[in-house]
């Protein structure tokens, strides 16, 4: 996998969190997730889904706008394994993730949200083994792609496996508890700014 290095300034991420706000806007774990609605159909018959990479598939179509309006910015801190929404200057949420394992390293450098999906299906990209959609996919029930080499796509996405949050276990996605993915789906945009920082 290509990796591009960038350099951020320091400077442009100043956290200014209200710990009410961020309270709010952070999942409780027990939150279940919502029934699924599976549409195959509408994949076939979308030639801008018919393009993407072979590496992450989708079987729906996602809302494209964030609920609440706001623009917003994300920042990946990959050394404390956290993500931050930002609306300006303020921390507006912060959840906790998992990053990419050693090989398969998260890339750093400033991105743009490029795809939004509800329930999609994954490719290994070792294997080829196909994941299909459901409670128990390695992708859980959104996936916000934001970083792709043409072949593969990185981003954020779900995981029934919420005990591996906080750690390096991925191929270099950013893993967050479903209840957290859905909430940042509605924080975030097309075009929406990600810093990713070591």
């Amino acid at each position: 996998m290509v990796q591009r290095a960038f350099t951020l300034k320091s400077s442009a991420i100043k956290p200014q969190t209200r710990p009410e706000t961020i309270k709010k806007n952070v999942a409780k774990a027990t939150e279940l997730p919502i029934k699924m609605q599976l549409v195959a159909q509408a994949e076939r018959q979308n030639p801008v889904a018919d393009s993407w990479p072979k590496a992450l598939w989708s079987r729906v179509s996602a809302q494209q706008v964030p609920a609440n309006g706001l623009k917003t910015q994300v920042v990946v801190d990959l050394s404390d394994r956290r993500t931050y929404v930002y609306a300006k200057d303020e921390v507006i949420a912060s959840y906790p993730i998992a990053v990419g394992k050693k090989g398969w390293e998260t890339p750093t450098g400033s991105f743009q949200v490029i795809h939004m999906r509800h329930y999609p299906i994954w490719r290994h990209p070792i294997t080829g083994k196909v994941f299909e959609a459901g409670t128990n996919s390695p992708l859980g029930d959104r996936w916000i792609g934001f970083w792709s080499d043409g072949r593969n796509e990185i981003g954020f996405h779900g995981t029934p496996e919420v005990d591996l949050v906080g750690t390096a276990v991925s191929h270099g996605c950013l893993r967050m508890r479903n209840s957290d993915v859905r909430l940042l789906y509605e924080q975030v945009s097309l075009g929406t700014t990600v810093l990713v920082r070591d």
